[in-house]
């Protein structure tokens, strides 16, 4: 009886939660893939479902059997390559295998099959409706598009352009295209790597429209500095990525999709009328484009796809992507199966779904998805090429709400979004596009501590500098007449307590005191008289024992603190480490491996290229040589937590400067200590680093063989043992 009345109440309180999150109960059982998102570090998140899926779509299609009158067999869909959804939310399928277009009611019923008798389709694989109720088809088999009015008849057929713009070796396969409200063709031909082909209404060639540039490796760029233009010629051309999708939305805004295993950045382009990525953002330290990283990927499934033998790196591939009436991207990614979903602005929203069992058909989950769209409620349809159906999707009670305060917010509306951001955060704290819609609200509210706290939570460096110059004002203009009166009285009492007392008893004791005379303290100061004359100071330290063991690892700790201080405590402007994740240990080993090896690397050649330092010498100079990092890394660390992102040049000003003054005190210590020519101290140098290098392989290959002479001596055990 306890038991029956436990598990009663475990289900009415799984029904409460259910309740609260705003979802039907019966869309839970039917989802049976996760819903994720990633947070500003792209860690992943889990979130509620935002879409659940309702039906399968073209399970029962049929025809009349020549053979039997009034008999219907079935006639499913073959290899089905397309799919678009027009403005009265019918469902249109390029059923290829069939040579022919399936048309679908908003309800998911037959409607219909398009063949074009006077003019036969072969293997179509595109189409677009107007919102005239105008088809086109990319009639790929028979290398053309054709224009159909709503009863399916033949109005126009595009062929090949003629154009001297268009290279010979150009093949015109069309697979997918795009009309715009001109009546502007845009079509994506198979493998077509120029860009869209872009033709007016009366098929005369207008141009490639949004092409894609060449990614060069870093081997590429070696080759193109070494290799002889006669060389370079007979290498393989290498081209850029082709598209593989094309959409439009609501505004006339042109998407496009990119696939290719090179291919890891701007996989999704929203193109202006110049066919530039709008998707680019602008580097605010060089004030060059920032290319854009799209296509999600869950740790587990990558693994598992490692582990079923998948050739070459495994990486997200975006072949078909639709925009709903919210601006919402929403993209088919083949490598994984997922469905992922982006904002207007390309910020990542949510992904779901992943791939269904080879023997089963699993609502929510699919074989081999190759295209979607979306209808005017924002449902989402994807088709199937292997299973030859199309799954539909409806957004949750937790997705709408997502939708509705990411609109309110991207619109600039704020203080409304403020409250629907609110619910989505109830629902899932870790929702990081809450965290930052509700920043951005109490920004504009004027809560400017609010609005750091949550840009810092939700990882948006940029907001949480505007939020802190708001906050740094407000304190200048709140207490900046009390501290430039108190610096002012504290100069002047300064200025008069000094002349005043100058020739006091106590001053004269002062300044005739007797210095510390013990060496460390000695070795210690001769780290400052360093800074002021290098070369002087470094020759004390070979020639006057003005250094020792004990002030170089009191040196070489404070640089470490110095480090872990700027990894740590460096503002979050200018901080781009998760310190939750930071690994001090770590941190310390890699910094005190690179200076040893580097101590190292630089006594070997320095003893065989005619150095006269000694070990003791190099080791010693080698630590004197971070104390900028020492002098400028902590204060920096520190005063970056009142500077914003407006002040990135003085930061990077002088965080390079830190950097170069080492650099330089490592040159003079060289050359002091060695008693070298500037020419014979860059040659130490290079010759110091490729020992480095070579250093750290033989390093990496012993601890590899170390490991696998473990594994040996473990495996000899056990044989021994057993037997």
């Amino acid at each position: 009886m306890k038991a029956q009345t436990s598990g009663r109440i475990l289900l009415f309180l799984s029904m409460m939660l259910l309740m609260a999150a705003g979802m039907p109960l019966t869309s839970f059982a039917d989802v049976v893939y996760w819903t994720n998102t990633k947070d500003s570090n792209g860690h992943l998140i889990w979130t509620q479902p935002a879409y659940y899926p309702v039906r399968m779509i073209g399970t029962n299609l049929t025809l009349p059997d020549k053979n039997r009158p009034g008999v219907m067999i079935p006639s499913p869909m073959q290899n089905p390559k397309d799919l678009f959804i027009d403005s009265h939310d019918h469902i249109y399928a390029a059923d290829t295998g069939n040579n022919r277009i399936v048309e679908f009611g908003s309800d998911g019923s037959w409607l219909r099959y398009i063949t074009v008798p006077e003019s036969p389709l072969n293997k179509p694989q595109g189409l677009f409706v107007t919102k005239d109720g105008d088809i086109y088809v990319a009639d790929t088999g028979n290398k053309r598009v054709v224009r159909l009015d709503q009863n399916g008849k033949l109005i126009k057929q595009y062929n090949r352009p003629e154009s001297n713009f268009i290279p010979q070796s150009f093949k015109y396969d069309p697979v997918r295209l795009v009309v715009d409200k001109r009546g502007f063709l845009y079509i994506q031909t198979l493998g077509g790597y120029q860009g869209l082909l872009q033709l007016d209404p009366d098929g005369n060639f207008q141009g490639f429209y949004g092409g894609n540039q060449t990614n060069l490796s870093l081997l590429d760029l070696f080759k193109r500095f070494v290799y002889t233009r006669q060389m370079y010629a007979s290498q393989i051309s290498k081209l850029p990525g082709a598209i593989s999708s094309v959409a439009v939305d609501r505004d006339g805004f042109i998407y496009t999709t990119t696939v290719g295993q090179d291919i890891n950045k701007d996989q999704i382009k929203k193109l202006n009328i110049r066919g530039l990525n709008m998707f680019d953002t602008k580097d605010e330290n060089t004030g060059g484009s920032t290319s854009r990283t799209f296509g999600e990927v869950r740790p587990w499934d990558a693994a598992n796809l490692s582990g079923l033998g998948a050739q070459g790196a495994i990486t997200p591939q975006l072949i078909d992507l639709c925009v709903d009436s919210n601006g919402n991207i929403t993209t088919i990614d083949a490598t994984f199966k997922y469905l992922n979903q982006y904002d207007a602005s390309g910020n990542l929203l949510f992904f779901w779904a992943g791939p269904s069992s080879a023997n089963t058909t699993q609502l929510g989950l699919m074989k081999n998805p190759v295209a979607i769209d979306a209808n005017s409620q924002n449902d989402l349809y994807v088709l199937d090429d292997r299973e030859n159906v199309i799954q539909q999707f409806r957004l949750s009670e937790f997705g709408k709400k997502v939708n509705e305060a990411n609109n309110l917010t991207l619109q600039g509306r704020y203080e409304e979004s403020e409250k629907p951001w609110e619910d989505v955060l109830r629902l899932n704290a870790n929702y990081t596009p809450a965290l930052l819609g509700l920043g951005k609200a109490a920004y504009k509210r004027g809560d400017y501590a609010r609005a750091m706290e949550l840009f810092k939570l939700g990882g948006s460096h940029m907001g949480y500098s505007e939020a802190l110059w708001q906050v740094r004002l407000q304190w200048f203009q709140r207490y900046f007449p009390w501290f430039s009166t108190v610096m002012l009285t504290a100069a002047v009492l300064y200025k008069a307590l000094e002349t005043s007392t100058r020739n006091a008893a106590w001053r004269i004791r002062w300044r005739g005191r007797r210095r510390s005379q013990k060496p460390l303290i000695v070795q210690l100061k001769h780290a400052f008289y360093i800074l002021k004359h290098p070369i002087d100071g470094f020759s004390a330290i070979r020639y006057e024992s003005k250094g020792s063991y004990p002030s170089a690892f009191i040196l070489l700790g404070g640089a470490l603190l110095s480090v872990a201080a700027t990894d740590l405590y460096t503002g979050f402007s200018f901080n781009t480490i998760d310190t939750h994740e930071l690994n001090l240990a770590a941190v310390f080993l890699e910094v005190a491996s690179l200076w040893i090896g580097w101590v190292v690397s630089n006594y070997l050649v320095s003893s065989i290229y005619r150095g006269e330092g000694r070990f003791k010498d190099v080791f010693v100079a080698s630590a004197y040589a971070l104390i900028p990092l020492i002098m400028i890394g902590i204060p920096l660390a520190v005063f970056s937590n009142v500077m914003t992102d407006s002040e990135q040049s003085i930061y990077s000003f002088l965080k390079l400067g830190m950097y170069v003054w080492m650099a330089l005190l490592f040159i003079w210590q060289i050359q002091s200590l060695q008693n070298y020519t500037i020419g014979e101290t860059i040659a130490n140098i290079v010759l110091s680093l490729l020992v480095f290098m070579v250093l750290c392989i033989v390093v990496m290959v012993t601890l590899g063989l170390s490991s696998d002479l473990k594994d040996f001596i473990i495996e000899v055990y056990r044989e021994v043992r057993w037997r």
